[in-house]
């Protein structure tokens, strides 16, 4: 008989032509898009296949009070029902007027012109998310589903016959669930009722609702949205948890860490032992480990005000390797919290460079908001003025915002408007800085997602002490590079090819130095890098962000070699070539070089810029020619990166 793969394996082809599994991603079943409205349809292409395996589309308008509208693929297009009040199902087309297998279309009333949208799509999967309809009985009944696992929340809305409640079981409401109820449309503290869940918990099969009219009128129709919780089923051994259902109950000062053994990217959270705001935060939008305990862009399933963005409000804390942290600027003081996360993806290797790593050249305009696109979301942006002296400029999507660092420098993470937002495609710019955008002058955009085997972001607290950080490279990383957030210290970097008792030094030419204190002498492993007592890297009570590579087959490699005085090609695995390369000479000082197509990789000269230095662009020599490999680099008396028997580190990217 031949022999397959059993839930919850890997994808491969089974002995004897089996039925392979096919392993599950988290960017295959959820997606949070953001779009500005232009009067027209719009075609919002998330990933997420609605027209096969059927899902929810909620969106809200960001820039204005508008209420959030939710429509699915089981009750169909042009039937909404509204997070913000109790009415039973509308009937609008224009809202959404058709599901793709690529995402879903707007009609012109979710793309009014300007206003801003968040989309927040949920695909059914089992142990992630099902959709259920049933008729009301009026008496108690169990309800048949399909999420594969038992619930950690269930939502439900009367959407046929008179208006009322959304009421919501939740695993973590009190020590009694099955008779507790929270009401999404509300800021109502638990409420204690048998007749919501019939004081029965839910399990793998079915749920129940007993005789309350808001889950179970005579006749009427009803809709439950179910979530699993730490179910499993996802990445390649099927054993990954996606999406998490739990508690959490804050300290004197209001503050809670909360850990989930992954990174999140979105989050649903309600004050239970008390009354409160709904809140949703989401990295897309803004939830970011910025100065002074996060910042989080506040919208409400209760209530139809727009985007909260910044201030008291907005201050509620911000995602970790692990989990997250909760504030006390948003969170009440010894209060239990419930809340509904889900994974930050992706969660699948890359194959395709072009969906990691974005050079674009551009000219600045004599405009303060201007867009950059590079065809992907970006986590990190390095911008360098190519035709002036302005500094090398890093942001990154972790941090938030107008908060740069300078890899030429060693002054802190900085206050400063340079951009608007992060945007699915791109970046949204908002400033006449010549450090972004000088009338006229050139430059070079970096954009850079993270993806597993290829590239992470971690911000962390230092302690002094030796010390593990936790990080979701899913890879030994090879090339790391640290900067403290909050005080003026020195760059560091950690190469595989020097080991774990040297440090680079990014913002000089330096040669290695020795230091056992930085890494604690110990090689990272595919979870976690060690730090030791070394202050620029892990200083007491300091912040700090780091910056993990790998190298990833066909996309990115971590490479090292030894000169050889003339021309050498750099094997890299591509196929097509190298689209960025930076070379760093080891055996003695030298600059950290940068090149990359979108200014040219080429046999004639070659522009080269430094991550060391705020100078402008030099085009002078041949340095690096293409290879469809990785690259080629020859010997030019300018850079010296290919001196015979001289030592050298790199990054490239194809």
């Amino acid at each position: 008989m031949p022999l397959q793969a059993t839930s919850g394996a890997a994808s491969y082809d089974a002995f004897g032509g089996g039925v392979p599994v096919v392993p599950n991603y988290i960017e295959e079943v959820f997606s949070t898009y953001l779009y500005t409205g232009n009067d027209t349809s719009l075609t919002i292409n998330n990933g997420i296949d609605l027209l096969g395996k059927g899902g929810l589309v909620w969106t809200k308008s960001r820039s204005n009070d508008n209420i959030h509208w939710l429509v699915d693929t089981v009750r169909g297009v042009g039937n909404y029902i509204n997070s913000n009040n109790t009415s039973a199902q509308g009937n609008d087309v224009n809202l959404i007027p058709s599901f793709l297998s690529t995402g879903y279309t707007t009609g012109t009333n979710l793309s009014i012109s300007p206003r801003t949208y968040v989309s927040w799509t949920f695909r059914e999967q089992p142990k992630f998310f099902d959709i259920v309809t049933y008729t009301g009985n009026g008496t108690n009944q169990n309800i048949p589903h399909n999420l594969g696992s038992v619930p950690g929340c269930i939502i439900v809305k009367r959407y046929v016959g008179a208006s009322s409640q959304w009421l919501v079981y939740h695993r973590s409401a009190s020590g009694s669930p099955e008779n507790s109820v929270l009401q999404l449309n509300r800021t109502d503290a638990v409420i204690t009722s048998a007749t919501t869940w019939n004081a029965t918990q839910p399990t793998s099969s079915v749920f129940s609702v007993g005789s309350n009219p808001s889950v179970n009128s005579s006749g009427d129709s009803f809709i439950a949205y179910l979530f699993a919780h730490d179910a499993g089923g996802f990445g390649l051994t099927g054993t990954d948890n996606v999406i998490s259902c739990g508690s959490f109950t804050t300290d004197g000062s209001g503050n809670a860490t909360i850990s989930l053994g992954y990174e999140p990217q979105w989050l649903l959270v309600k004050q239970s032992s008390g009354t409160g705001f709904w809140r949703i935060w989401d990295t897309m939008r803004g939830w970011s480990v910025a100065t002074g305990g996060g910042s989080t862009a506040d919208l409400y399933p209760n209530d139809s005000a727009a985007e909260n963005f910044g201030g008291a409000n907005g201050n509620g804390g911000f995602p970790t390797a692990t989990g997250f942290y909760a504030n006390g600027g948003v969170f009440n003081p010894s209060q239990t919290h419930i809340y509904i996360a889900i994974r930050r993806g992706p969660m699948k290797v890359p194959t395709d460079a072009t969906k990691v790593l974005a050079p674009v050249a551009r000219t600045g305009v004599p405009t303060r908001v201007f867009t950059v696109t590079g065809n992907l979301t970006p986590d990190l942006l390095m911008i360098k003025q190519r035709s002036g002296g302005a500094n090398f400029t890093w942001m990154d999507r972790l941090r938030g915002t107008n908060l740069p660092i300078y890899s030429n420098a060693t002054q802190a993470e900085t206050s400063k408007t340079l951009m608007k937002s992060f945007d699915m495609t791109g970046y949204t710019g908002d400033a006449f800085d010549t450090e972004v955008n000088g009338d006229g002058d050139t430059y070079i955009n970096y954009l850079l997602k993270r993806a597993p085997s290829f590239f992470d972001v971690v911000c962390y607290t230092g302690t002094g002490s030796a010390r593990t950080v936790e990080h979701n490279l899913a890879a030994v990383p090879e090339l790391m590079i640290v900067k403290s957030r909050s005080s003026a210290y020195f760059w560091r970097a950690y190469s595989s090819a020097t080991g774990n008792t040297k440090i680079l030094i990014p913002n000089t030419d330096d040669a290695p130095l020795t230091s056992t204190s930085t890494w604690n002498s110990t090689t990272p492993t595919s979870s976690v890098f060690t730090l030791g007592t070394d202050g620029q890297a892990n200083g007491s009570g300091q912040t700090f962000v780091a910056y993990l590579f790998a190298t990833c087959a066909g996309v990115s490699k971590v490479f090292s070699y030894t000169g050889n005085g003339s021309s050498q090609t750099i094997n890299c695995g591509f196929t097509g070539g190298a689209r960025f390369v930076m070379i760093k000479r080891t055996d003695v000082a030298g600059d950290w070089y940068l090149w990359d197509t979108a200014r040219g990789i080429n046999a004639d000269t070659d522009p080269r810029l430094r991550f060391n230095s705020g100078n402008s662009e030099n085009n002078t020599e041949d340095t690096i020619d293409a290879a469809s490999s990785g690259f080629i680099v020859n010997q030019a008396s300018g850079t010296d990166v290919n001196v015979s028997s001289a030592t050298y580190i790199g990054l490239a990217i194809a």
